[in-house]
């Protein structure tokens, strides 16, 4: 688990006043691990193009610009001059080792864009649009600094943004490189450090990213066990009843000792392994809402009665109902932006487009797990959000092979098995939501089916 951090100003701040460090000295270190990065990669003698902007973006870019002066040729374009005081005085340093300032573009073997870092708020100029969409066309490996320009600190396109193969971010990791949108622009990302230890740079955060080595697996490891010591899930099928097979053949996959599905039509046709019940009762955890329609609508009061887990998705986000459940412990809500719009309105949030929910993915996540403070909220997307008591959980280890119809329900199943295991709420989402996207990675990214992605939950590792 890393931390993440809206702003670093202050991280920089501290630098300064705590540290006694100046801003040459993180602007040194900031270009030195640009510069490590392309020594690391590519043979010397390469050709680098370096965009760099007017202010201290811009000022790392000159300072790599200097770094790499005679062991690469460096070619250094300044589409907007240098304006701040320390941009100047990098290009001061850059001219005096023999370095020349280009007007022509010429090919590459690497791009590296310093135009605009974090900070960004205003859309580009038709000028820098148009530099950058000949960057994004040009054949060379693409770097950049800080953030790619064109994302700004909401990690919103304004309106394009360079296509990076590499970013290489200074001090610390910034939320905006984890939104939905920035995922097609951010590539490999790297944090470098600014001239003392992370540990000493970081400081308290609400946004936390969680990588492979933060999964953990329902590994049984005790022998004396039987099915029931592995909890029963129970999963509603209503109008739409392969969502629900899907739920529950992935809870199956995922360490659930029992599961049924609960469903009034006695034709339904189940794996031999699941379980038939209508009654809903013997469970120790729930998931329903996907594909259920109206099959439950009067049941519900019923259901809401029930002291269990809960995974609740999909159709349960356009009922009104859904309010009395979010006042219970132990729930899980898991919509994509377009029921969560659903889920916005109905609880008092107001209006909300699934374009105003992709751009405000974080603020809003945030904000209603600050008032419904029982509750773990899992938005689905590109990079899954999770949500709990104001702290953002991102899970941006899924690939496009996920975007199939299914696994959400795979999802849901997944959470639903852990809860059942006896895993707290918050940790039977994030480790479901981990194995799902690792689960996930397949290639070719076309072919990825609901089954089949059930089906490699055995071989994570």
């Amino acid at each position: 688990m890393k931390p993440v951090y809206k702003e670093v100003y202050s991280l920089d701040k501290k630098c300064y006043e705590k540290y006694k460090l100046t801003e040459d000295i993180l602007m040194e270190h900031a270009a030195n691990s640009l510069a490590l990065e392309i020594y690391k990669r590519f043979p010397k003698f390469s050709t680098i193009n370096i965009v760099a902007g007017p202010g201290n973006n811009g000022a790392d870019g000159i300072t790599l610009a200097r770094i790499l002066q005679g062991d690469y040729i460096v070619n250094l374009y300044l589409p907007l001059g240098a304006k701040s005081k320390m941009c100047k005085l990098q290009l001061e340093r850059f001219l005096a080792v023999g370095g020349k300032v280009q007007e022509k573009c010429v090919s590459a073997d690497v791009i590296v864009d310093a135009i605009f870092g974090s900070g960004l708020k205003r859309d580009l100029s038709s000028e820098i649009i148009g530099f950058i969409n000949k960057m994004n066309k040009a054949k060379a490996f693409k770097i950049a600094c800080d953030i790619p320009t064109g994302i700004d600190d909401n990690g919103n396109l304004r309106p394009v943004a360079f296509i990076a193969d590499l970013t290489v971010t200074m001090g610390a990791e910034k939320l905006a490189l984890y939104s939905d949108f920035a995922k097609d622009y951010v590539g490999e990302i790297v944090r470098a450090d600014l001239g003392v230890s992370f540990n000493k740079y970081k400081a308290n955060t609400d946004y936390y990213i969680w990588e492979r080595d933060d999964l953990g697996l329902p590994i049984r490891e005790k022998q004396n066990a039987h099915k029931k010591t592995y909890g029963h899930l129970g999963v509603l099928a209503g109008e739409k009843p392969g969502a629900a097979i899907l739920a529950s053949m992935a809870a199956m996959n995922f360490g659930a000792g029992l599961v049924s599905i609960v469903s009034h039509d006695d034709k339904i046709n189940i794996p031999y392994e699941i379980m038939h019940s209508h009654r809903i009762e013997g469970f120790n955890a729930v998931s329903f809402g996907m594909g259920i329609g109206n099959h439950f609508d009067d049941e519900l009061e019923d259901i809401l009665k029930l002291d269990i887990p809960m995974v609740i998705d999909a159709d349960m986000f356009y009922k009104e109902e859904i309010q009395e459940f979010l006042k219970k412990d132990n729930i899980v809500l898991t919509p994509h932006p377009k029921e969560f719009a659903s889920l916005l309105k109905i609880t008092g949030f107001g209006e909300y487009s699934t374009e105003d929910i992709q751009k405000n993915r974080f603020d809003l996540a945030k904000k209603f797990s600050e008032k419904y403070k029982n509750v773990v909220l899992l938005l689905k997307g590109a990079n899954k959000i999770i949500a709990f008591k104001g702290k953002i959980h991102i899970d941006p280890n899924g690939s496009v092979a996920l975007a199939k119809g299914g696994s959400g329900d795979v999802l849901a199943g997944m959470i639903g098995a852990l809860l059942a295991q006896g895993y707290h709420p918050l940790k039977s989402t994030i480790h479901a939501s981990l194995a799902h996207s690792f689960a996930g990675n397949y290639e070719p990214n076309y072919a990825l089916t609901p089954i089949k992605l059930i089906q490699r939950l055995e071989n994570i590792t």
